[in-house]
C-alpha cells in the first residue's frame, strides 16, 4: 500500500526541474514526490513534456537547473546505481531483430542481475507471446509484450512505464493493469506516464497532470474532482425556466421527447442546484460524477503543438 504519510522520504523527487534545448525550454518547472509504494500517474498530451522528464530522471539528459533524485541519489550523477534498482519500458521498443523475443527478455533479465523466473513465464502466458520468434517479426504491440515482460519479471524497487501500453489491445492493456496493481500490492512504487486516462484512473493513487513543460496540478482523483462538473440528466413535474440561470450550472440542453433536461455544474454549486430541482418537483435524476478525462479535456481543450518530446535513438531501448 502505498505510505499516506506525506514526510516519508520519496522514492523519486523532483525540484523545479527545468531543461532547456538551446533557446527552447522544454521543461519549465517540474516539482512532483513519488512515494513509497505508490503508482503515481504522470498525464498530458504527446509533446507536453513527459518522456523528456523521464529521460532526465533515467540520467539520459541533464537537467539546466533545479534537482531530481531517486533512492535520495542524484539521477545524472548516481545514474549506475540507481538503474540497478530500476525497471523502465519507453513506448517506442526497438529490439535487436535477429534475436528471438525470449533471448531478449533473458539478456535484459541478465543485465539487471537477474534470471528468467516462474514470473517470466506466467507474464509470457497472459500476454500470449510466442518467445521463439525472431524480434524482426514482430509487430508494434509483441515489441512491447518483450519489453514489459522483461520489466515486469524483475524485482525492482522502482518501475518506469512511459506510455507503456502503445500497441496493446484492450485485453493486453487490462493485463498490464492488473500486474501493475500487483505490484502495488507488494508495496513497489511505479511511475506510469500516460495519456490513457482510463488507465491511470483504475491504477494510480496520484496524478501529475503537466502541460507545455510544467506541473499544473497534482493530487488524488478526489482532490482533483473538485476542477471538474458534474453531469445531470433530470426530470421534473415543473418546467426549469430559468435553470441556465443558476450559479454553476452549464451547457444545459433540453430533451421535449423525453421530458428531461441534461447540464453541468460545479461541484461547489451542487448543495444549491439539488435545493433548486427539489422545488421543481423532481421525477427522475441521473447523476454522472466527473472522471479523469473530464479533468483533462479541462486543461487541453486546445490541441497543443509544443515540440518537447521527440524520441532519440539513444533511450527507445528497455532498460533492464
Amino acid at each position: 500500500m502505498a505510505s499516506s504519510n506525506p514526510t516519508v522520504n520519496p522514492v523519486v523527487h523532483l525540484d523545479h526541474l527545468q531543461k532547456h534545448f538551446g533557446k527552447f525550454q522544454a521543461l519549465k518547472n517540474i516539482t512532483f514526490d513519488v512515494r513509497p509504494g505508490e503508482v503515481f500517474g504522470f498525464i498530458g498530451p504527446n509533446g507536453a513534456g513527459k518522456s523528456t522528464t523521464i529521460r532526465t530522471l533515467l540520467g539520459l539528459l541533464r537537467a539546466s537547473s533545479g534537482s531530481a533524485t531517486i533512492f535520495g541519489k542524484d539521477v545524472f550523477h548516481d545514474a549506475v546505481s540507481i538503474h540497478r534498482q530500476l525497471a523502465y519500458v519507453p513506448g517506442d521498443v526497438y529490439l535487436w531483430p535477429n534475436l528471438t523475443g525470449g533471448e531478449i527478455i533473458d539478456l535484459f533479465l541478465k543485465l539487471s542481475g537477474q534470471a528468467h523466473n516462474v514470473r517470466t513465464d506466467e507474464l509470457l502466458k497472459k500476454f500470449d507471446l510466442d518467445p521463439t520468434k525472431k524480434a524482426r517479426t514482430y509487430s508494434k504491440g509483441n515489441r512491447q509484450k518483450v519489453a514489459l515482460i522483461a520489466a515486469l519479471s524483475q524485482d525492482a524497487d522502482l518501475y518506469i512505464f512511459d506510455e507503456p501500453t502503445s500497441g496493446l489491445d484492450p485485453l493486453n492493456e487490462r493485463v498490464f493493469q492488473d500486474a501493475v496493481l500487483a505490484l502495488k500490492q507488494q508495496g513497489k512504487s511505479v511511475l506510469l506516464s500516460s495519456h490513457i486516462l482510463s488507465e491511470v484512473e483504475r491504477m494510480c493513487d496520484r496524478i501529475g497532470i503537466i502541460r507545455a513543460g510544467e506541473i499544473i496540478e497534482t493530487g488524488t482523483l478526489t482532490e482533483m474532482r473538485h476542477l471538474t462538473r458534474t453531469q445531470i440528466t433530470v426530470a421534473t413535474e415543473q418546467p426549469l425556466t430559468d435553470l441556465a440561470q443558476q450559479t454553476g450550472v452549464h451547457q444545459v440542453t433540453t430533451d421535449a421527447a423525453h421530458h428531461t433536461t441534461t447540464f453541468a455544474t460545479d461541484s461547489e454549486a451542487m448543495p444549491k442546484i439539488i435545493d433548486y430541482l427539489a422545488a421543481h418537483n423532481v421525477t427522475s435524476l441521473q447523476s454522472t460524477p466527473p472522471t479523469l478525462e473530464d479533468l483533462f479535456l479541462r486543461y487541453y481543450g486546445e490541441t497543443t503543438t509544443d515540440p518537447i518530446d521527440q524520441p532519440t535513438a539513444k533511450d527507445v531501448r528497455p532498460h533492464a
